[in-house]
């Protein structure tokens, strides 16, 4: 299905299912995304909605990676865990989930954990990265892989009501300068919560910042933190 999308917008029809991406990202766009790769590191709270959402978007190719297995706790936020599946692999219930949203989408997953051993192996030959990860020292290595490889990394992270999104290119501050200081491996999302709707929201902005950056379209957030508080309706920038 996926070259007869390829062979209609290459004659300058969209097809049904991306119509109404078009007044967005326009046919070229729409062109480009199909022929891109992404890669996103976490299959749960962000990851699992950046997934969803990329797969709707009409990304040609998805590599999914996460070790982990569903549990109860995930039901309130990680929209691809369900009843059904838990005690079932993240990463092989995304890539299910991909294969039912969109068959032009080639989507591969990795049950692993990503590493310093396997990072640079399962990132090579992306064209953007996306972190959907929820500890720093992960989040470290991620982001050290994605320059050394000078592939783009669109980062967010969340707690609470709050969370921050960043796009950073391997020429561009990065985590190192938000996480270099702390002493904690995780964030303080583990006192504040998880609540349904801020991994939506800053996942949300994640798909918003890979299709700029896939497609050329738009302004990145760069270099700075794009930080909200839904509870008292902040949206601000955080130079870095």
């Amino acid at each position: 299905m996926k070259i007869n999308s390829v062979q209609s917008l290459s004659q300058g029809v969209v097809p049904e299912r991306y119509r109404r991406n078009a007044g967005t990202v326009g046919l070229t766009g729409q062109l480009r995304l199909l022929e891109c790769k992404a890669a996103v590191v976490g299959a749960g709270g962000l990851g699992g909605t950046v997934i969803e959402l990329l797969a709707r978007m009409g990304i040609g190719y998805l590599k999914i990676i996460d070790g982990d297995n569903f549990a109860l706790h995930n039901l309130n936020r990680q929209i691809i865990s369900s009843e059904s599946n838990i005690g079932c692999s993240k990463a092989a219930a995304a890539a299910k989930r991909v294969a039912a949203v969109n068959s032009d989408v080639e989507v591969h997953y990795k049950n692993c954990m990503l590493d310093e051993k396997n990072a640079a192996e399962l990132l090579s030959g992306m064209d953007v990265i996306l972190d959907g990860l929820d500890n720093i020292s992960s989040r470290l290595i991620l982001a050290k892989a994605a320059r050394q490889l000078k592939i783009p990394l669109v980062h967010a992270a969340i707690a609470g009501w709050t969370g921050q999104v960043m796009t950073i290119f391997p020429e561009d501050k990065g985590l190192e300068d938000i996480y270099s200081s702390t002493e904690s491996n995780t964030g303080i999302e583990t006192v504040l919560g998880n609540p349904a709707a801020t991994p939506a929201l800053a996942a949300s902005l994640q798909v918003h910042e890979a299709v700029k950056v896939l497609t050329g379209k738009g302004e990145p957030i760069r270099n700075k933190l794009l930080y909200f508080d839904t509870e008292h309706n902040v949206f601000e920038f955080i130079m870095l």
